[in-house]
């Protein structure tokens, strides 16, 4: 029997997440994480997304809290929230979506958990 395959694309704002992870890393002189994290991509993540495409957690599970995830929540097209799953891959949560009727895994965010950052004089100016 053959296998069921799915495509995997990248999506503008997976890549424009990317590019904020490798100047994280390079603002941190570890370019080779990054290096690492591409190859990871290759070579784990879009195989097993194209073969498994529902590996990943449903991300209706956890409900979203902020009034901007609501709002990006009501503007997508309806039902497509059910396509959307979480993927943990080492120190990275992927945001991708399954559609099913296009065989496609869609990418569409990634972040590494070290991105979110306390320095709050930085995030909010006049804080201190």
């Amino acid at each position: 029997m053959a296998e069921d395959i799915f495509r995997v694309e990248l999506t503008a704002s997976f890549l424009e997440r990317l590019d904020a992870i490798e100047a994280f890393f390079s603002e941190a002189d570890a370019g080779f994480a990054f290096d690492k994290l591409i190859a990871e991509l290759r070579a784990t993540v879009v195989p097993n997304l194209a073969r498994f495409p529902r590996i990943g957690r449903r991300y209706l599970q956890n409900p979203p809290q902020s009034a901007e995830a609501l709002a990006q929540f009501a503007a997508l097209p309806q039902g497509s929230a059910k396509a959307l799953r979480e993927y943990l891959h080492g120190d990275y949560l992927i945001l991708y979506a399954a559609v099913d009727i296009e065989r496609t895994v869609y990418l569409l965010s990634i972040r590494h958990h070290r991105q979110l950052s306390f320095d709050f004089a930085r995030l909010w100016p006049g804080s201190t």
